[in-house]
């Protein structure tokens, strides 16, 4: 993978307007959040860290929000954060109430997967919220896009992130395009980005977390990524699993489809010393490079601090060139 440089600047609005652009179904995006507004925490998989997610409140706080946690955040079963008709009835009960204006995720961890066959899509679509998280969300943010139009927000959580001690001021800074709506430059200035593929592409921006996308394939919300960017990014995986799953996306014709591809953060990805193994770069390099499309690796999208915040759902360019995406606003 070859390195580059650039000078253009990161999360900054970009001087020409980034118009939506999306065949098929209608593009939702939520109402931008105000100074005063509610938000609702939510737990929709595994149990998170109660303590971890409490420290978040102050920054959430900061941004000028009224935390309200969802009944059954604190629930217990096994390693679900709850049975799955009480994290659903959360998920219903966030989205119909009219005083909660957004919707943020206390951790990822199993389990939404479970609860996506009984959401009530319906209900999400007459009621548009911001959606954010990330991981084991990354079901429902594909699940509700494909169902609704809704832009969802791929970004760092209260248990997991928001809480803790390295939480980083620039992954703090993300949260700000909430509030406005905010065109997204993410270029070398963020962190060294590399050239898998050589290319330009635009197209709506997809995915997540590679394991839950995979995850999705022969059900009813099988990712879509026909003329799309792909994101994926992933946690704890060694490279001959990452290598099976960008597998299973080669064959299903995901990767095929997909007008670009970028490569987010893979957080321990190191093999087993006991094992005679491939690299990462490696895996990467012989899924990825030969398809005829702008790759690029090394965004700092996933587990990882800083993160880059990112609407789904929306149109994104990435080039090459440039080594760079802009991305549109997630909010109106």
């Amino acid at each position: 993978m070859e390195a580059r440089s650039s000078t253009r600047s990161m999360a900054d609005p970009c001087s020409v307007p980034f118009y939506i652009r999306k065949a098929g179904m209608k593009v939702l995006l939520p109402n931008r959040l105000h100074k005063g507004d509610k938000i609702g925490v939510i737990a929709p998989a595994s149990p998170p860290n109660i303590d971890q997610m409490y420290q978040a409140v102050p920054f959430i706080e900061s941004l000028g929000l009224e935390v309200v946690v969802g009944d059954h955040v604190k629930d217990v079963h096994g390693y679900l954060a709850g049975r799955d008709e009480d994290r659903l009835a959360d998920v219903h009960d966030m989205f119909r109430n009219p005083e909660i204006k957004g919707i943020f995720c206390a951790g990822g961890g199993y389990g939404t997967g479970r609860i996506a066959g009984k959401i009530d899509y319906e209900l999400i679509k007459e009621n548009p919220k911001p959606f954010w998280g990330y991981s084991d969300i990354t079901f429902l943010h594909t699940a509700i896009r494909q169902q609704t139009g809704l832009v969802t927000f791929h970004g760092p959580m209260l248990s997991s992130d928001i809480g803790k001690d390295d939480f980083h001021e620039q992954s703090k800074d993300l949260f700000h395009q909430l509030f406005t709506p905010t065109n997204l430059n993410y270029t070398t200035a963020y962190s060294e980005l590399m050239i898998i593929s050589e290319g330009i592409a635009s197209g709506e921006l997809v995915g997540g977390n590679l394991s839950l996308l995979v995850s999705t394939l022969r059900t009813p919300y099988e990712l879509d990524t026909k003329g799309k960017l792909l994101l994926i990014e992933d946690i704890d995986e060694e490279p001959y699993r990452i290598d099976g799953m960008l597998n299973q996306l080669k064959l299903s014709g995901k990767l095929d489809e997909a007008a670009g591809i970028l490569v987010g953060d893979f957080k321990n990805v190191e093999p087993s010393k006991r094992k005679e193994s491939l690299s990462l770069s490696q895996v990467l390099n012989e899924y990825l490079s030969d398809l005829n499309k702008p790759v690029i690796a090394g965004f700092k999208i996933g587990h990882c601090q800083p993160h880059f915040a990112v609407p789904l759902g929306v149109q994104a360019e990435m080039s090459t060139k440039n080594l760079s995406l802009i991305i549109a606003p997630g909010v109106k």
